[in-house]
Parts: C-alpha cells; structure tokens; sequence
C-alpha cells in the first residue's frame, strides 16, 4: 500500500482478534501503531509480538482518550490515523435498560467521536484518515438484536457526515463493514469451533463461509493509503457477498417448496 510507511494510526480495541488483525496488517506496512484497548492481558503481549505499542485506554473516559492522543504523538511524533475497532455486543433487545443502551452508544459510537476530536489537529496536519468499523448489521433486521445493529448504523451516519466536515482539514473518513468473521464474539459463541462458525455462516454468504480478520484488514489498510487518495464518506462491504444476497440464502429455496 502506497503511504503507510512511517506513519502513526491508533487502533481502538486493537487487544480483539480483529484489532490485532488490524495492527498486524498496518505494522506490515511499515505504519508504527498503537493498540489502545481496557484488556491490557492480550492488548500488551499483541503489542510486543507486533513490535507495536500499547496504551491502556478506557474508550469511554475522555482522560484516557487525551492521554491516549498526547502520548503517541509524543512517543512516534505523529499521529495520521484512527481505526475505531472498539466496541460492545451488550444486547438484550426489546428489554435493554436505558442504562445499557447510553452505555453501548458510549462506547459504540462516542467514544470513536471523542477520539476523532482529540486526534484532528494531527490527523489535519498530517492530511490523515480514518476508519470506522459498520456491520452488515446496520443494514438488515436480526431476531433478538437491537443494540448492536442501530449503534453500527449510526457509525455508518457519522461516517457521511464527518467525512463532509472533516474534508476541509484534509481528512478522509470511511467505513468498513464486515460479514460475519472469525473473531471474538464468534469464538465465544462457537466455543473456539471455527468449521462449526463456518458452517453456520455459509448460507448467509456468497462464498459460504465467514471471514478472517486479515480480509478485513487489508481492506482498513487499503482505506487508510494514498491508493483511496478519492475515497471518502463510504463504506465498504467485506462481507462475502451477505449483503449482496439480501433476503436470499446461497442455497436454491424452489426446491424446498417442491419437497
């Protein structure tokens, strides 16, 4: 990728499989990354196995977020781009609590937004780009799922619209959109059984199977490079074709009712 080499981008939630995913690919290319997540458990040892940095940081807490902006630019001596990877599944549809909504939102949706105003003076110096990470979520209904799917949706809003308001700095904003992948909520849902994730996921997408973190990765890195120099207020599908189906499944229903 053209113009990642030597410049700074911090990964929100970057300790998840995907966030690590994520500062892998961007370390890859020559990018000096931050991995700012709560879990310093796997957050720290990610860091050091990337050769990337980790800074604890409490997305929801703006000291943290601050402090998170202020030491990576005093450490690399820049800062160029933020990847909101961070976020919380917390779920119980009709019967969520005023308290878990505010709560998933925090940390969903605010809290990237508190990052972006913390980190614009740099990223507008530096003619710099962020990613926002949607879901196939935001754009379908999904029995037993509200939370999850409207903070992703609004991701997808704030995306257009900082992208608008952000184009007169210099900075490109974008999204990404996975499908279903292999990640921590899939481990924990399938208990580490990724044929079993796969077979689940297989209908649901055109190239019946779900994901890995590096598909999405490639494409954040390509979002964040010179090669997307015209790329700005999208959203990109990575999403093996889910989204693409529609109400479809890729297997033929006909026969099913002729059975």
């Amino acid at each position: 990728m053209k113009g990642l080499q030597n410049k700074t981008a911090i990964v929100s939630g970057g300790a998840t499989l995907i966030g690590q995913a994520v500062a892998q690919t961007l370390t890859e290319y020559g990018v000096n990354v931050v991995i700012a997540d709560l879990n310093e458990a796997d957050g720290a040892p990610a860091a050091a196995r990337l050769g990337a940095r980790f800074i604890r940081t409490d997305i929801t807490v703006d000291d943290d977020i601050h402090a998170l902006v202020a030491r990576t630019v005093s450490e690399t001596g820049r800062l160029d781009y933020l990847v909101n990877v961070a976020c919380t599944y917390l779920d119980n549809a009709a019967e969520t609590s005023r308290a878990d909504w505010l709560k998933a939102f925090d940390v969903n949706v605010v809290g990237s937004i508190i990052l972006m105003q913390a980190a614009r003076p740099h990223l507008a110096r530096n003619k710099g780009a962020i990613v926002n990470f949607g879901s196939i979520s935001a754009r379908v209904a999904q029995i037993g799922r509200w939370v999850y799917p409207v903070s992703k949706a609004a991701i997808l809003q704030l995306t257009r619209n900082q992208a608008m308001d952000l184009a007169p700095d210099g900075i490109r904003v974008n999204a990404v959109s996975p499908g279903w992948t292999w990640s921590n909520i899939m481990v924990q849902l399938t208990n580490n059984d990724r044929a079993k994730a796969d077979k689940v996921a297989a209908p649901f997408h055109l190239l019946g199977r779900e994901g890995d973190a590096g598909e999405v990765a490639e494409t954040v890195a390509f979002l964040l490079s010179d090669q997307a120099s015209f790329i700005t207020g999208t959203d990109i599908c990575v999403d093996g074709g889910y989204t693409a189906m529609g109400p479809e499944r890729a297997e033929p229903a006909i026969p099913l009712l002729m059975a």
